[in-house]
């Protein structure tokens, strides 16, 4: 279980580092669409192999409602940069 959560981490840092280097807010808004993904299949592998559900359910909602607020995050600063 270690090896894969180290797996997991390091896969982490690619979006992390693309956020980092670029000013595009579309590119930034989804480099962190995908660490919130990533991190959310992580607490639900966490809470599998600890056979607590609770915890699953909270990733669940991460997945199903996280991204899609963020992604109306950056349709409303990039209409206002338009403007």
């Amino acid at each position: 279980m270690n090896l894969i959560l180290i797996a997991m981490i390091l896969a982490l840092l690619i979006p992390m580092y693309e956020a980092w280097k670029d000013d595009d807010i579309w590119q930034t808004m989804l480099a962190f669409a995908s660490i919130a993904t990533k991190t959310a299949i992580m607490i639900l592998t966490v809470s599998v192999f600890r056979d607590d559900w609770m915890i699953g359910v909270v990733a669940v909602i991460i997945l199903s409602v996280g991204n899609a607020g963020l992604m109306l995050l950056a349709h409303i600063i990039k209409r206002m940069r338009e403007v």
